[in-house]
């Protein structure tokens, strides 16, 4: 890949919460509240972050696998986040199967 090609949003805010949560549990960095502020970010963003970890490990290994020329639009991070919203691990790969095909939804 080159220096001009750049990962899709989505992927990179996936990967850097899967770093996240191995700081947490490695004990490296103790809290939420931590990274926050190491990151000079608020703690509801980190939180928003981490919950990216509640997607089903398909859409997560899917949203890994995109490379800068399968940028899709309506990949959102939002729309994604929205998935988080049900832990019904079926329930979120149909929504995320509709997202990826329908551009009006998310």
């Amino acid at each position: 890949m080159g220096a001009t090609e750049r990962l899709p949003r989505i992927t990179r805010l996936l990967a850097l919460a899967l770093r996240l949560e191995d700081l947490l549990r490695e004990g490296t960095i103790g809290s939420y509240t931590e990274l926050a502020r190491l990151g000079g970010v608020s703690r509801a963003r980190i939180t928003q972050l981490l919950n990216l970890r509640n997607l089903a490990p398909a859409i997560q290994e899917e949203i890994l696998l995109l490379g800068p020329r399968n940028r899709i639009e309506k990949l959102t991070e939002p729309a994604v986040r929205q998935l988080t919203a049900t832990m019904d691990w079926r329930r979120q790969r149909a929504l995320f199967q509709e997202l990826m095909q329908n551009p009006a939804v998310g």
